[in-house]
């Protein structure tokens, strides 16, 4: 098999590895009426069941209070048509046909530094420069890592893992388990203790993300609330009774029998899918633009609103992989996005939960200086991310990269993406960051102590 096709495994729906509790409620009354011979990959879900120890309704030891909201941009976004470096002569000679009028854009005078005054947002970016302007908006210039891989799936993988190999979990799922008793990236000597588990992330839309994946504790996915709840009668009508008899017995304390676990699971994947349901439910303080993004990030809300405990949220957005005739598909998705995030702020705000957020925005890489025939752009390597919240410094993050001093006619990277995750872990999630990326990257200082 080919490594690229290896690779990308890891980011197709179809191969995940990440046992979801709606697939569980799916197929739980069907294990409760077969003989209780719980497989392996049930056994090791056990620990994706978080239980505060009793009496308590929090976890001993876990700052339960910010909350990171991760939205992925994927297929590769045209970072040089999203940050703009309109004063370069070479932005204009690289696209005489897609390089956007200086007139039109969004020109980033305000917090001063790093040449704010040279860079102008795309013109569809709107909503983030209302962002921008209220002290809300951190713009990270040329971030990427070494040795750049240009396939989708391969550098997906590197940004999911935090590692350059693509290989490994994923650095959130590595975050989450450090939680655990101190279950990170290396071997903490100490035996599982579900007892400090947190609760697990939570994917919208269609794939089980690979940064979310973790050794003990997995993401909880769904696209929608409706999906998200018990399916057995849609398999046969008999099922029903074998999970109401499921669902209405008591296993005892010390009972570690299969049958006893099953028990549990499927009471707490019930539980969890009638409190997600019920937040969903919820009509949001502010009117959300018609969009998937917008959709995503308003049920984020609408869980953050319900007092959810779960620390991570992840959306996706796309397809960014503009070859072709980019202009009009490149302003459309960016409008999107920045109507989405904008709306996603109103709502915090409304709410009272606005400074427990941020926002972090990624694609896996840039697309390449020079347009290409077809008035597209093709795969490139560093592009710019984004930050949002009342905790993070406002402004230009970060050198921009030169047009001229190339890698192959790509940008070379002036930031590692690793950095802005340390930082995120270490000032933002209260973690060790060198615990879960496997060594200390310097922070940029994008970031407010929370």
């Amino acid at each position: 098999m080919p490594e690229d096709t290896i690779m990308s495994l890891h980011n197709d729906p179809t191969q995940a590895n990440a046992y979801t509790r709606r697939a569980f409620l799916a197929n739980s009354a069907v294990l409760a009426s077969a003989a209780l011979t719980v497989p392996a990959f049930l056994q090791s879900s056990a620990f994706a069941l978080p239980r505060p120890q009793l009496g308590l309704s929090s976890i001993p030891g876990v700052n339960e209070d910010t909350i990171l909201v991760v939205v992925q941009l994927s297929g590769g976004n045209d970072g040089l048509n999203t940050v703009v470096p309109y004063r370069d002569d070479n932005y204009r000679r690289s696209r005489p046909e897609i390089a956007l009028p200086t007139g039109d854009l969004h020109i980033l005078s305000q917090y001063g530094r790093n040449g704010a005054s040279d860079i102008g947002l795309h013109p569809s970016l709107t909503g983030f420069r209302e962002l921008y302007d209220e002290g809300l908006c951190a713009v990270i210039q040329g971030v990427g890592y070494p040795n750049p891989n240009r396939s989708h799936f391969a550098s997906m993988d590197i940004w999911h893992t935090a590692d350059t190999n693509g290989t490994g979990d994923g650095w959130i799922g590595r975050y989450i388990d450090s939680q655990c008793c101190g279950y990170g990236s290396g071997e903490s000597g100490k035996a599982p203790d579900p007892t400090t588990n947190p609760e697990p992330p939570i994917a919208l839309g269609t794939e089980i993300p690979l940064a979310l994946q973790g050794r003990r504790v997995m993401p909880v996915s769904l696209e929608s609330p409706e999906m998200f709840s018990w399916a057995g009668t849609k398999y046969a009508k008999g099922l029903a009774e074998h999970y109401d008899e499921l669902m209405n017995t008591t296993p005892a304390a010390d009972d570690d029998s299969n049958s006893a676990f099953l028990t549990r699971t499927a009471m707490d994947a019930q539980i969890s899918s009638k409190t997600i349901r019920d937040a969903v439910d919820q009509k949001p303080l502010v009117n959300y633009p018609s969009s998937r993004l917008a959709n995503q990030l308003s049920m984020v809300g609408s869980m953050i609103r319900a007092g959810m405990k779960s620390r991570v949220y992840y959306a996706s957005h796309g397809s960014f992989d503009t070859h072709a005739n980019q202009l009009f598909s490149h302003a459309r998705l960016l409008e999107q996005l920045a109507d989405a995030v904008n709306a996603f702020y109103k709502d915090l705000k409304a709410q009272g939960n606005d400074q427990r957020v941020v926002v972090m925005c990624f694609s896996e890489f840039g697309r390449r200086v020079s347009q290409n025939a077809s008035r597209g752009t093709d795969h490139g390597t560093a592009a710019p991310m984004f930050l949002f919240g009342p905790r993070v410094t406002p402004g230009i993050h970060g050198l921009h990269p030169s047009l001229t001093n190339l890698d192959n006619g790509d940008l070379k990277y002036t930031v590692d993406f690793r950095s802005v995750y340390a930082e995120l872990l270490d000032t933002w999630m209260d973690t060790k960051s060198r615990d879960v990326l496997g060594q200390s990257y310097r922070h940029l200082r994008v970031l407010k102590k929370a």
